[in-house]
């Protein structure tokens, strides 16, 4: 906990924790965790993306190794505990292996990803991407507000744009990843229990929408004859919402509306809008997507707009694997607490990372499912069940594994 304090003091915007990727604050916590990933005895790398990889050898050094980590970047005015935890608890989990001496059958490698929330770029996961094998090197010509591009800040962050390659897992490197993270929502709070396990993170869909109609004057134009998309919008908000209450494990957030030309007396011309679509099951929010899509379309001919539906973004559900859930629920039962598993809403770097190897999570209560804003926070016992829960994990992955 005093770990996660410490980290919050790097940030861009004083009075605020702001930590975005290739920064001077980013490269401030790196510094700091690569200390404490010393202390721990692990050997500690930068990789051409970034990411601080800190390895603790078990076995012989070609043996598959477990990951463990989390992601340091932040959203702006985030919380401390979102990302830097599964990273502190991973090396809390490490620690006293190497105080004992303990010979564990495989290496565990402890993976602090650079850029999970996108921030700067506007991307996300590029820190994992690298590590998965699936960076695109078109991500290197993205420009931030200031102008510079990702291949300068990658540079600048101590990368090497032109070796992502050597980024990538090489096959047979690594047999498991997995994440402990705050779960960013209310349910592990309402059934009373310090950590869950994760099934499966959901897919998500994001659109970009816009209706166009005609401006004019707010004082001239009639009622009748308006072409206004705003009420449009309205329509379609309203009907994302009904949808998802509707319909079980659905969320639809429409989380930006701007209105142009923007003007107080003046009928607008246009409505743009996002629309994040979210379910564990594909087909359910493929479904939920199609319909608001159709319905879009219709208030759109009943009130004479053109209509621009675009998806940003389409990504799967990503179950977890489910020889690694059922090893977490065990560890979980082992130290006396009560096993729940949840889905996640939230995206983690454990979708990228799937593509490469199997994958679990453990999620950690936070109060109020408060997540991305300063109010974000955990209790220390919870901490320190997750921690009990990761030791009982890996130990139980030794003793299978010598076995």
């Amino acid at each position: 906990m005093a770990r996660c304090e410490a980290l919050a003091a790097f940030t861009m915007e004083p009075g605020t924790i702001t930590r975005p990727y290739g920064t001077p604050a980013l490269t401030a916590a790196r510094d700091l965790l690569t200390q404490w990933m010393r202390d721990a005895g692990l050997s500690v790398t930068v990789d051409a993306v970034g990411d601080l990889r800190g390895r603790f050898n078990g076995g012989h050094a070609a043996t598959p190794a477990l990951l463990l980590g989390s992601h340091f970047d932040s959203v702006r005015d985030a919380g401390r505990y979102d990302g830097p935890l599964g990273i502190l608890v991973a090396i809390e989990a490490i620690e006293p292996l190497r105080a004992v001496g303990f010979d564990l059958p495989f290496p565990i490698e402890i993976v602090a990803f650079a850029d999970e929330e996108g921030l700067r770029f506007q991307t996300t996961y590029l820190g994992s991407c690298a590590l998965a094998g699936t960076f695109d090197p078109a991500f290197l010509d993205l420009v931030d507000t200031e102008g510079a591009t990702l291949r300068e800040a990658m540079t600048e962050f101590g990368g090497d744009p032109d070796r992502l390659d050597r980024a990538a897992l090489r096959p047979g490197e690594a047999f498991a990843y997995v994440e402990v993270h705050i779960e960013q929502g209310p349910y592990l709070e309402s059934v009373n229990v310090p950590v869950g396990v994760v099934t499966v993170i959901s897919g998500q869909t994001r659109i970009l929408a816009a209706f166009t109609g005609e401006a004019g004057h707010a004082g001239t134009v009639s009622m009748s004859l308006r072409r206004d998309p705003v009420p449009a919008a309205a329509e379609c908000v309203l009907a994302a919402e009904t949808l998802a209450r509707e319909t079980p494990g659905l969320l639809a957030t429409v989380g930006i509306v701007e209105v142009r030309p923007g003007a107080s007396n003046v009928i607008p011309s246009q409505a743009h809008f996002t629309l994040d679509v979210r379910h564990p099951e594909d087909a359910v929010r493929g479904d939920a997507v199609a319909t608001l899509q159709r319905h879009a379309r219709e208030i759109a001919a009943a009130r004479s707009l053109d209509l621009d539906w675009r998806i940003a973004r389409d990504h799967p559900a990503v179950p977890c694997d489910a020889a690694l859930v059922s090893r977490l629920a065990n560890a979980v039962t082992t130290t006396g607490i009560a096993v729940e598993k949840l889905p996640s809403g939230a995206g983690h770097d454990a979708v990228t990372m799937s593509a490469v190897v199997p994958v679990a999570m453990l999620f950690v209560r936070c109060a109020g499912g408060i997540s991305h804003h300063p109010a974000e926070s955990v209790a220390a016992a919870d901490v320190a069940a997750a921690i009990a829960v990761l030791d009982r994990f890996i130990g139980s992955l030794a003793t299978e594994r010598a076995s």
